[in-house]
């Protein structure tokens, strides 16, 4: 007897499919920074990078075919000028990939927890692997050329110790603890990815086509601004060094390398990863006044991603995702 597979569930369908439109956006991407980067360095990692968002798509496309799985419409070439002028430095480039091996590191766990059939569990095992040779490529060479961004060191404690109070946790009022390790590299990455965006939305902003969109740009390059600000002053208060930010790696180009559709859905995907990332910091902090702070943001940027997703519909962009049937619906016809 022929032995049927399982069929996906929407665990596994789920990260496929926002897998598929993030790799397509990648794809287009790279293939621009290819055209445009001029370290010898940094292309092979570039290289390396776009052969595996076409593995990945490869893999989806095969498996969508065989599932009967409509395939989503994504990016095509359309989306990609690759003879537009250089918009972003070398520098950035090698940053941007580092932030995609992060970025694909959290995906990817995610994506093998959600998954059971062993050929989803395998394709996300091995993404992991090569998710983490991104970044392991990228901060070798950032570091080589003294470009790798690191947390604040402090000194050791001479013991260890227990909390002998409950205004250690406190943080809003009177004598407020220093930060923690813990706090110290949440304030850091959020930080650095603020930094990408502040640099993206410049670049976004200058070459949008569309007025709504350049102000939709400006307003999340704003956003990113404060909030950098925001969190280096909580590292400055304990007289820690905050990261450099990267938004003089723009160059002075306001000629777009991508549509409009591509641009507003790669600002709304890394708001809504900015979200996850706040909500990880409340998870592992514990002083209450940093929860505080990172509840007000993520507030912030929830309406920033709600309106951005109005943007979407409002210029028929934004793809449906595969839900539940709507059985009401069907009773009624």
């Amino acid at each position: 007897m022929q032995k049927h597979p399982i069929k996906l569930t929407s665990g596994e369908l789920a990260p496929l499919w926002t897998g598929y439109l993030g790799d397509s956006m990648a794809n287009r991407v790279l293939h621009y920074f290819l055209r445009k980067v001029e370290d010898d360095e940094v292309r092979p990692i570039l290289e390396y990078a776009l052969s595996l968002t076409n593995e990945h798509m490869t893999f989806m496309d095969k498996l969508f075919r065989s599932e009967g799985f409509p395939i989503p419409v994504a990016f095509t070439d359309e989306d990609v000028q690759p003879d537009a002028p250089k918009l972003f430095s070398d520098g950035f480039m090698l940053f941007y990939l580092r932030q995609m091996g992060i970025g694909g590191m959290t995906a990817y766990s995610l994506a093998l927890a959600s998954s059971a059939r062993l050929d989803i569990r395998d394709f996300y095992s091995h993404n992991l692997k090569t998710a983490s040779e991104l970044y392991n490529k990228t901060a070798t060479l950032l570091e080589s050329k003294g470009l790798l961004i690191r947390a604040p060191g402090i000194p050791f404690p001479d013991t260890t110790e227990f909390v002998q109070k409950e205004g250690w946790l406190n943080g809003l009022m009177g004598d407020r603890r220093p930060l923690n390790i813990i706090e110290i590299t949440h304030l850091c990455m959020n930080i650095l990815t603020n930094s990408l965006g502040q640099a993206l939305m410049q670049g976004f902003a200058q070459c949008a086509k569309s007025k709504a969109l350049k102000a939709y740009f400006v307003r999340a390059r704003d956003i990113a601004t404060k909030h950098v600000e925001v969190f280096s002053s909580l590292l400055r208060d304990d007289h820690l060094p905050a990261p450099q930010t990267w938004e003089a790696e723009v160059s002075d180009s306001v000629e777009p390398p991508f549509s409009d559709k591509l641009m507003l859905y790669h600002t709304v995907s890394l708001a809504g990863m900015g979200i996850g990332n706040y909500g990880a910091a409340v998870a592992g902090g514990m002083r209450r006044d940093l929860a505080s702070v990172y509840i007000r943001l993520m507030s912030e940027v929830g309406t920033f991603v709600d309106d951005g997703g109005e943007l979407l519909i409002r210029n028929e962009w934004m793809e449906k995702i595969p839900g539940a049937v709507e059985r009401d619906a069907l009773i009624q016809s």
